[in-house]
C-alpha cells in the first residue's frame, strides 16, 4: 500500500471540445455511468492504492464538484490527518497555468510526510492500482515515471493525445502529438510519478525561470535533462475530452466486460450516495440492456441507454442509444436517438430527437432559478 505517496489531482484540463457539458463544471464533475462522476474513478484509484493525502487543484466552475466531493467520506478521506484538500485556479485560462497556482499552494506540499507524489489528470477513465507502477519507479531509480496506454487503433482515438518514443529498456526519449497518421502508438495517460523533492524543486525552478506554465510540459520538454522511464498500463482506459469520447465510454459501460473492469477489476469506484426510492416500472415499461438508477419512474421502451436518477419516463416513450441525467422528464410519445439530455430538462410531448454515434444530439442543463 502506498502510505509514503500522495496524490494530486490537476483538474484544468482542456474543454474545447466537450464544452456543452462543462459550462457550468468541469469535466471532473460530469456525470457518467447514471450515479457517478469522471473524478470518481481517478479519486477510487488513489484510495485503493492506499493513497490517503489527495491534493484536487481545479478550475473556477467547482461549485458541482465541490459538492460532490464534500468532505471526502465516500472515498474515505475525511481524516484528521492527511485527507482531501481542493484548491481553486483562479484564472480564466487555468489550464495554462498550474505552475503558478502550485507555487502558490506550497505550504500544503511542505507540510505533507510523504516522501512520494502521483499527479494526474480527471479525464483518464480507467480502474488501476498504481502499486505496481510506484514499485517499478522506485527499483529504476528514474526521476519521474510516466504511465502510458498501447493502442492500435491511434487514427481514430486518442486524437491530440502526448505519444511517447521508448526504447527497450523502457526509457522515454522523445515525447510528439497523434495526429491521426498512425495506428501502433504509445499513449501519455497523464499520469506521473516521482520524489516530491524532485516536484518541489520542477515547480520552483519553473517558477523561477517563466519558461513554463505546466509540470506536463515541463517534464515532456526535457526528457533528455531528466531520467524519465515509462510504466505501461494494460487494461481498459478511454480519455473523455470530446463529446464523441464521453459517449462512446457511456455506451462502452453497457458492455458486460468493460463494466467488470472499469468498476471492480482493482478494486471498487466509490462516489456519493444519495437515499433514492427504488425505481418504479410500470406496465408497458420495457428495458433492455440498460443501466437504471434509482429513484426512476419508467412507463416507456429503453434500449441500450442509461438513465440516472429521478428520471421520469412517460407512455410511449422510445429511447435508444442515450444518455438521460439525473432530475429529467420525458413526456408521453418522445422518440430520442443517440442523444445526451443533461440535468433538470423536461422534454415536451412528441419530441424527436436522432443524432449519431459521432455526433450526438446534446440538450444543455436548464439551470434553476433561485428562489428569494
Amino acid at each position: 500500500m502506498l502510505e509514503n505517496y500522495m496524490g494530486i489531482l490537476m483538474l484544468n484540463e482542456r474543454e474545447d471540445n466537450i464544452k456543452s457539458l462543462t459550462k457550468s463544471r468541469p469535466i471532473a464533475a460530469i456525470p457518467i455511468g447514471g450515479r457517478y462522476r469522471i473524478i470518481d474513478f481517478v479519486l477510487s484509484n488513489m484510495v485503493n492504492s492506499g493513497i490517503h493525502n489527495v491534493g484536487i487543484f481545479t478550475n473556477t466552475k467547482s461549485r458541482s464538484l465541490v459538492d460532490h466531493l464534500g468532505s471526502g467520506k465516500p472515498w474515505d478521506l475525511d481524516r484528521k490527518t492527511n485527507g482531501l484538500y481542493v484548491f481553486n485556479l483562479t484564472s480564466e485560462r487555468s489550464e495554462l497555468r498550474d505552475i503558478d497556482v502550485l507555487n502558490d499552494n506550497m505550504e500544503y506540499i511542505y507540510k505533507s510526510k510523504q516522501d512520494y507524489v502521483i499527479i494526474s489528470s480527471s479525464y483518464m477513465l480507467c480502474n488501476m492500482n498504481y502499486n505496481e507502477a510506484a514499485i517499478y519507479h522506485e527499483q529504476s531509480g528514474s526521476d519521474v515515471t510516466v504511465l502510458y496506454k498501447k493502442t492500435n487503433s491511434g487514427k481514430s482515438e486518442y486524437l491530440s493525445c502526448s505519444t511517447l518514443y521508448i526504447n527497450e529498456e523502457n526509457k522515454i526519449l522523445s515525447v510528439g502529438k497523434n495526429i491521426g497518421s498512425a495506428d501502433k502508438l504509445n499513449i501519455s495517460m497523464e499520469m506521473f510519478i516521482m520524489k516530491k523533492s524532485t516536484f518541489i524543486d520542477i515547480v520552483k525552478k519553473s517558477k523561477q525561470t517563466g519558461y513554463h506554465n505546466s509540470i506536463k510540459t515541463v517534464i515532456y520538454e526535457h526528457i533528455l535533462k531528466f531520467n524519465v522511464n515509462a510504466f505501461e498500463f494494460k487494461g481498459y482506459i478511454k480519455r473523455i475530452d470530446s463529446l464523441k469520447n464521453y459517449y462512446t465510454a457511456s455506451m462502452d459501460m453497457l458492455n458486460t466486460k468493460v463494466t467488470k473492469e472499469l468498476f471492480f477489476s482493482n478494486g471498487l469506484i466509490y462516489t456519493k450516495s444519495k437515499n433514492e426510492a427504488p425505481t418504479k416500472y410500470f406496465n408497458g415499461a420495457k428495458v433492455n440492456n440498460a443501466l437504471i438508477s434509482n429513484g426512476c419512474i419508467l412507463k416507456g421502451k429503453i434500449e441500450n441507454s442509461i438513465i440516472s436518477r429521478r428520471v421520469t419516463v412517460h407512455e410511449e416513450v422510445e429511447i435508444r442509444n442515450c444518455i438521460i441525467f439525473e432530475n429529467c422528464e420525458i413526456k408521453k410519445g418522445c422518440k430520442l436517438t443517440n442523444v445526451i439530455v443533461d440535468r433538470n430538462v423536461s422534454l415536451g410531448e412528441n419530441t424527436v430527437l436522432k443524432g449519431s454515434d459521432d455526433f450526438p444530439v446534446v440538450i444543455e442543463k436548464k439551470v434553476e432559478p433561485y428562489q428569494f
